[in-house]
């Protein structure tokens, strides 16, 4: 049997995990959902909150155990729930309502009569139609406008390291601002287009650096650094500290 197994390595193949039931963990007067995962490169078990609170997600080596994730979670709840405490309230979007926009506040201003389409007006969007349909219109806009941006960054990057400019669509990630897929398309969070240019167009640059270097590795850092034109850093930083945030609209 053993002589098979060698002459037939392709043959043997680890058996899937199984399926992690959902679990829940108790933050203060708060139940939310605790979302454990295997990770097969893991080596310890990270812990973090989705950016909008829904979820505290957990993961874990492949040989870990939920218990020890439950255990592991449940000794950081006083860490998750300051967490949780710092994200803002959602937003309403209505008339009056200020809309974070590259980094500045857009005053909504909504008149029936104004066109549909949204108009920037001297630190206002000005818009008409429908009331009732002001939140998905404002969304598609934004959307827009967040692909339009993040193509010329993409378009501005790659020049800059030697790539052809690849696929670019917009994600709605709870977890991630950007990924370089293995094909070399590229996914941009569309919230970034409510943050400061200067941190989206690290992010465009950290997956256009990707391209070349697939990892995490001191060539690729030295390489971001050589296309990045500001400071990978404070843009990171800015993230951490306000990234929650952009996720107090359109939830």
């Amino acid at each position: 049997m053993i002589d098979w197994l060698r002459r037939n390595p392709r043959q043997v193949t680890p058996a899937p995990p199984r399926p992690i039931a959902p679990k829940t963990i108790v933050l203060g007067d708060r139940e939310i959902a605790l979302a454990i995962r295997r990770v097969a490169h893991a080596r310890n078990m990270t812990l973090r909150l989705a950016p909008d609170g829904s979820e505290a997600r957990i993961s874990i080596p492949r040989w870990g155990r939920v218990s020890d994730a439950l255990d592991f979670a449940r000794s950081r709840s006083e860490w998750l729930a300051a967490q949780l405490a710092r994200i803002p309230p959602p937003q309403a979007i209505e008339p009056g309502a200020l809309l974070p926009y590259r980094g500045e506040e857009l005053r909504l201003e909504w008149h029936a009569r104004a066109p549909r389409r949204p108009v920037l007006d001297d630190g206002a969007l000005l818009i008409g139609g429908p009331a009732e349909g002001l939140e998905p219109r404002i969304r598609r806009w934004l959307e827009a406008e967040a692909l339009r941006l993040s193509a010329e960054d993409l378009a501005h990057y790659c020049a800059r390291a030697g790539q052809t400019v690849p696929r670019l669509s917009l994600s709605r990630a709870q977890r991630r601002w950007g990924s370089c897929a293995a094909d070399g398309s590229i996914r941009i969070n569309w919230r970034l287009v409510m943050a400061p240019d200067h941190v989206r167009r690290s992010v465009v640059a950290h997956e256009v650096a990707h391209m070349t270097h697939f990892d995490h590795s001191p060539a690729f850092h030295a390489h971001l650094a050589e296309i990045y034109e500001g400071r990978i850093a404070e843009a990171d930083r800015w993230l951490k500290r306000e990234g929650r945030g952009l996720y107090r609209l359109f939830g």
